[in-house]
Parts: C-alpha cells; structure tokens; sequence
C-alpha cells in the first residue's frame, strides 16, 4: 500500500493552497477534494508524475461540496464516467444541480468567480453516493471510516483511514500551511456553527489520528495539539466578532477591526509574506462575513 501523497494544486499560481489526497491501494486510486476546476491543468500533472491518469481513478471523496474542494469533479466525471462521487447527503442535491451553491458563491466572490475556480460542472446523480456519517468505504484493501463532522458547513465529513492513522479533515481543522503552529480558522459564510464544530473537533480527536490531512495545507503531525490550538483560536476570534457587534460598528470599520486582530495574532509567528499568503487561502473577511453570520443568527434566536 502506497502512503497517501498531497497533491500540490497550484490554484492560481500559489503553490501551498490546495491539496488533493491521492490514495492508492493495489490497483485501486480515488481523490479526496479534486479541488475546483481552474487547478485541473496541475492536477493532471500532479497525476502524471505518480504514473496515472484521470481515466485511472476510481472514485472521490468530497469532504464537502465548496468551490475550492469539490469544484472539479463534474468535470473529472465527464472525462472518466464510471468514477463514484462520495458526498455527505446535504450537499448531494447540489452536486447535481449546482445553481444555488453558485449563486451564493457569485455574492462572495464576484468577478473573481471564473479566475478563482473555473466551471463547476454538475454531476450526475447516478455517479454519487451519499453519506451521512458512520458509512465504511473501501478503497482497495483500505477501509476508511467516515465521520460527520458539520461546523464548517452542514455538509462536511471527515474521512479516517485506520491503515495510516491518518484524518482528512478538509477545513473542520483550519488552515495550517505544512504543520506551522499557525492555525488559520476558516468561517465563511453561510452555516457556520460553533457548538457542532467544537463537536466535530471532539469526534476527530476521539479517533486518535498520527497525522491531519488538511487540504489547506498537508499534513499536521501532532493531531492533539492542532486540535487544542484551532479550537482556542477559534473560539478567540468568535468572542472577538461578537464584541465588535456589541460595539455597533458600520461594517466596514467592523471588518477592518477583524482583519486587523487577525493580521497582529498571525504576525506573532509568521514573516509578512506568509500572513499574505495564509489571507489568499483563507480570506479573513471572508471568515468576518461567516462568524458576524453565525452570531446574528443566534441574536434573532434569542430574542
């Protein structure tokens, strides 16, 4: 059995962003988060040099159906029509028909839409299988175990291969560039939720994983610490965002204040360039947008 190798997918010329897990069990390949369309060209390369094709895979595993994870498989499929598509069942109608994710990433994202992640293809339905959690998927002689791991997005699973002790986690456990002590958490709009979060990061945990396969970036080597470490950050810059609520600031300067906690807790372990490069990958407004959301949710809950 091969160990898993991080495919580098160079989205939008920055190396160190996206990467692809690309499992491989005798005869059998599959790719958890192919990543979006526009990284196609780099995927195909990255394939290339481990000696296979996309005609070659067998399957994909989506942690969960963003742009930037699970763009490129409409795309994949249409070029290999016997691949299984894995997807938690929440996100399943919208592989199939990807409208409203799109829509709702078109308010993001804007322009940038096409440069960022290309064309996001629909899937055929009778390609994917869904998933709701407790699911066992074999892929070769490997039997990863799949985990419901919402907080990020609804829609989020972790997959858990026993054979490598190893987690993928997609974006349950932040943004973390090649195991920095660093952790960047990613809390885009629209369903963030932090109490089901901090269960997801207890699911993960209780599994005792040697290594975190973060897509954002590689591996994590000491699962217990990264775990501990994303959850007080994430938890930091949730109380942070509900004080500059409660300060009833126009959205401008509230979003500056954020971006400005970000940029001074990052510049604490990392060069200027690398606070740039972690703001490219994760987007701290972005994060602003998803945990404001979150909190005024919870305000009109409670009122």
């Amino acid at each position: 059995m091969t160990p898993t190798i991080a495919l580098d997918l160079n989205w939008a010329g920055h190396s160190r962003s996206i990467a692809s897990g690309l499992l491989r069990a005798g005869d059998t390949a599959v790719l958890i988060d192919p990543g979006p369309s526009s990284t196609l060209s780099s995927l195909r390369e990255q394939l290339a040099v481990q000696g296979i094709t996309v005609k070659d895979l067998h399957a994909i595993l989506l942690t969960h159906i963003h742009l930037d994870h699970a763009g490129a498989t409409g795309s994949l499929v249409q070029e290999n029509p016997q691949l299984r598509v894995y997807v938690h069942t929440r996100g399943l109608p919208h592989m199939v028909d990807p409208s409203k994710l799109l829509n709702s990433a078109g308010r993001l994202y804007g322009g940038d839409m096409q440069t960022l992640f290309g064309d996001f293809l629909p899937v055929p339905a009778a390609n994917l299988l869904a998933l709701n959690g407790g699911e066992t998927i074999a892929v070769g002689s490997r039997n990863l175990q799949v985990l419901y791991t919402p907080g990020h997005a609804s829609h989020h699973v972790t997959y858990f291969d026993p054979s490598e002790q190893l987690a993928f986690v997609g974006d349950t456990a932040g943004i973390c560039i090649q195991g920095h002590p660093f952790v960047l958490p990613a809390t885009p709009p629209p369903d963030i939720d932090i109490e089901l979060w901090d269960n997801s990061l207890d699911a993960i945990g209780n599994l005792h994983p040697q290594r975190l396969f973060l897509t954002h970036f590689g591996y994590s080597d000491d699962p217990a610490r990264h775990i501990a470490n994303y959850r007080e950050r994430l938890h930091h810059w949730s109380d942070f965002t509900a004080r500059i609520l409660g300060e009833k600031m126009d959205e401008e300067a509230a979003m500056h204040a954020f971006g400005q906690e970000v940029a001074a807790d990052a510049a604490q372990s990392l060069p200027p360039d690398e606070i740039a490069h972690y703001n490219f990958t994760g987007s701290f407004h972005l994060s602003w947008l998803g945990l404001a959301r979150y909190h005024r949710k919870r305000a009109t809950v409670s009122t």
